[in-house]
């Protein structure tokens, strides 16, 4: 029997999950959390043995989450499932320590095969994200000036390339206005640029954002 853990700030998501997954005899939700702290505590008292991660939650981020479950040596299995398909996000994510990476438009199937993979103890990157992954590797398109962000200034930067407020930043991430601003300043100062206009411009670019800006 799998044991899964899920993590996800959206309850419908969440729902979508556990119908999918309990209708297989080989699968059990035993648990559920709304953000990553809940999440941890939950993974750390359940020791489950796979977790479904969303990457963007208040507070503790899913980078945070798999940094810690590695930290904490524990056994259960990260399998990231987010809108987010570009780099940096599978490639940071893999080096934190995830098994497996699929976006949300995923079909349940890919689901399912995804985590019996990673419950076999091996890893699973849905086929577009590991064809993009090679394809950096093969003509160095890897090199996306945000690399050099860190886990918070990356999420900052995409919430402000999509037009949201800084106030909204805030809550949605439980963050100061003030830290929120200190992580802004850092990252354009990072990538040499001074506007949110050209944060969005660039963010397209490097594919972290679709023509209608969203991630």
């Amino acid at each position: 029997m799998i044991r899964i853990v899920l993590i996800d700030d959206h309850e419908l998501v969440r729902t979508g999950f556990r119908m999918i997954l309990e209708q297989q005899a080989d699968i059990k939700i035993v648990g559920e959390a709304p953000d990553g702290e809940l999440g941890l505590a939950l993974l750390k008292k359940l020791k489950p043995d796979l977790a479904l991660v969303d990457v963007h939650m208040p507070g503790v981020s899913g980078i945070e989450v798999t940094e810690r479950v590695r930290k904490l040596k524990l056994k259960t299995r990260i399998v990231i499932v987010t809108m987010v398909s570009e780099s940096p996000f599978p490639r940071r994510l893999l080096e934190a320590g995830a098994s497996g990476y699929i976006t949300k438009a995923c079909p349940s199937p890919e689901l399912l095969r995804a985590v019996r993979q990673v419950a076999d103890g091996r890893r699973y990157l849905a086929p577009g994200i590991a064809e993009a992954m090679a394809l950096e590797v093969v003509d160095g398109s890897g090199q996306s000036p945000f690399e050099s962000l860190s886990t918070r200034e990356l999420e900052v930067a995409l919430l402000l390339a999509r037009g949201q407020p800084m106030p909204l930043i805030a809550e949605r991430l439980s963050l100061s206005s003030k830290t929120v601003a200190t992580y802004k300043y850092r990252l354009f100062e990072k990538l040499a640029i001074d506007n949110s206009v050209t944060l969005a411009h660039m963010a397209g670019l490097h594919g972290l954002l679709d023509a209608n800006g969203t991630r």
